[in-house]
């Protein structure tokens, strides 16, 4: 039987490198006003000079998490607004900065769909998210993203492999199965001169 999943969703919590208590939770981080990139809700973020930018243009890109939605006062009605992706250009009343919350836990485990399959010597290497500009549903906000089998690694890649997600209904070894990864590039815990 095929795997149910027929487009990618980004990458979704779900628990913690040893079974930690994992409680959702995100951090408060800012992107530039005017910034022209879509970002969703699932999309792989990093810190460049100080404001949250896309870690899709490729898969050895260093991370800081993942987008969990945004918060900003809207220009034309000044109401606060919460959407779960950014659809730029979002330039907010007085040209404040948009607020990005982001899951940034460096041991958070993520579900996500990968493109193609994966032997089981392949588990325990890294892979990427597909590289190239962010792409996702501007009506949900959700990531349209998938995990790549191309380009697996043992040690370059920005997600480390760890296992079948034990999705009944997506776990054939074949393109669209949902996996389990974590962070293996954390943009914290990797490099600090990344951040410039």
């Amino acid at each position: 039987m095929a795997n149910r999943n027929t487009v990618g969703f980004g990458l979704i919590p779900t628990g913690t490198v040893g079974s930690n208590v994992s409680n959702g939770g995100q951090s408060k981080y800012f992107i530039d006003a005017g910034y022209n990139v879509d970002l969703f809700q699932g999309t792989v973020i990093q810190s460049k000079v100080g404001y949250m930018k896309t870690a899709e243009a490729a898969i050895t890109d260093k991370s800081i998490g993942v987008l969990n939605g945004i918060f900003y006062n809207a220009a034309t009605t000044l109401k606060p607004t919460f959407a779960n992706s950014y659809a730029q250009p979002i330039t907010p009343a007085n040209s404040e900065d948009i607020t990005a919350f982001v899951i940034d836990n460096p041991m958070q485990l993520y579900i996500g769909c990968i493109d193609g399959t994966a032997a089981q010597a392949d588990y325990g290497k890294t892979v990427g998210v597909t590289a190239g500009a962010p792409s996702g549903s501007h009506s949900s906000g959700q990531s349209s993203k998938k995990l790549t089998t191309g380009g697996i690694h043992n040690t370059n890649n920005q997600w480390r492999l760890l296992r079948s997600a034990e999705d009944p209904e997506n776990n054939e070894n074949a393109a669209n199965r949902s996996v389990i990864v974590c962070q293996n590039l954390n943009q914290y815990m990797v490099n600090a001169q990344s951040w410039q």
